[in-house]
């Protein structure tokens, strides 16, 4: 039997968003991070980085949730919160080195405050503390260690946190977790909308220097198109199906899993594809049209491939339509990448040339239903 929809949906506040907007700046970071070193290691290390991040910024997302930052002392622990994420993010391009340490303590102070703010919410949401806290906490330890030890150990350390975050997922229990799926769901379509415009600003930084001519104009919107058809592919329609489908799970362990897998999970994808593509479009800048290195035809393609299997993932885990359309755009997106390397602009324009046939793909039947529909209803008269 359904659930039935909230009936008194809560809105993200204000201060929310002043915390999204502070962990968005982690996007801008990792992307001069690929960008300055576009190596397999470096994506590694900023899949890594983001992961830690992304997952402590989840559980912001279930706290706020479930405990409104509507008294001072909540404020004041959420200000401390994000200047932890503001350290973090500050720390970024010197993670995996001489500022591994203050890395690691920041985050570890993220840690410490998230769990701090369940202590004080009292009733039912303290419940998950017990076994939640002591994960996330050791997670920290770990990262914060890693700051501490040479390599191979410094990596190890920070691949064990992500491991141990994950784990999570079958070592709680579900039903120690609720959530409002409105709250839900437009906490995490805010973030994403974010970070596309995040990405935008740090292409825009990329023009530093260059000279506006018809080449690097012509970058400019091609990026831009192409930011907008990875805001198209999440916020087409897709965005509401996705939290009416949260919002009529079965009960509150179905509703948890699947807010965790679907908003927490598959958005990491989501946002590594932005990072990715975005550090691939800024390495065109000022090269429209001279062909790229392999390595930065792949970050451009690889980048928005990521995403869409990213979405593909997240419709798929809410049985929703679209899955086979992102998945065959991804792979038309990567078969692009030799277009790159003899010229920077026939990859740039393939790539939103491609995701606009999907688009086309997907909705073409769907106005064809609803056309259907208008037609035979016409004429009808309405029953009582």
């Amino acid at each position: 039997m359904s659930q039935a929809p909230d009936t008194a949906p809560i809105r993200v506040s204000t201060l929310e968003l002043f915390l999204d907007l502070v962990f968005v700046f982690t996007i801008t970071q990792l992307t001069e991070t690929l960008t300055e070193h576009p190596t397999a290691a470096t994506f590694g290390n900023v899949a890594l980085i983001l992961a830690v991040v992304w997952w402590m910024y989840g559980g912001y997302a279930w706290l706020t949730n479930a405990v409104a930052p509507n008294s001072t002392t909540r404020r004041t622990l959420l200000l401390v919160g994000m200047a932890g994420f503001l350290v973090v993010a500050l720390a970024i391009p010197e993670a995996f080195g001489e500022s591994g340490w203050l890395f690691g303590a920041a985050y570890l102070v993220v840690n410490v405050v998230h769990s701090l703010l369940f202590a004080h919410s009292g009733g039912r949401v303290r419940v998950p503390l017990s076994r939640l806290a002591p994960i996330n906490v050791t997670a920290a330890v770990l990262v914060l260690a890693g700051g501490f030890l040479p390599e191979p150990f410094r990596h190890i350390a920070w691949v064990l946190a992500p491991i141990l975050q994950i784990s999570s997922r079958w070592l709680l229990r579900p039903q120690m977790h609720r959530n409002s799926a409105g709250h839900f769901a437009e906490r995490h379509g805010l973030v994403m909308i974010i970070a596309i415009g995040e990405s935008i600003i740090a292409i825009g930084l990329g023009f530093r220097g260059v000279e506006l001519g018809a080449g690097a104009i012509l970058v400019a919107v091609l990026g831009l198109c192409i930011a907008y058809y990875l805001w198209w592919a999440y916020f087409a329609g897709d965005d509401e199906r996705a939290e009416h489908v949260l919002a009529h799970a079965a009960d509150e362990p179905a509703r948890a899993r699947l807010a965790l897998d679907a908003w927490g999970f598959a958005h990491f994808p989501m946002l590594l594809g932005i990072v990715v593509a975005a550090a691939g479009i800024k390495k065109s800048v000022g090269h429209a049209f001279e062909a790229l290195h392999w390595g930065e035809a792949i970050m451009l393609s690889g980048g928005v491939a990521i995403y869409l299997l990213g979405h593909a993932a997240f419709l798929r885990r809410l049985s929703l339509d679209g899955v086979i359309h992102r998945v065959a755009a991804a792979a038309l997106v990567l078969a692009v990448i030799p277009l790159g390397h003899v010229m920077a602009v026939a990859q740039l324009a393939a790539i939103p040339l491609i995701m606009i046939a999907a688009a086309i793909a997907e909705d073409v039947p769907k106005m064809r239903r609803t056309g259907s529909t208008s037609i035979s209803s016409f004429g009808r008269t309405p029953s009582a």
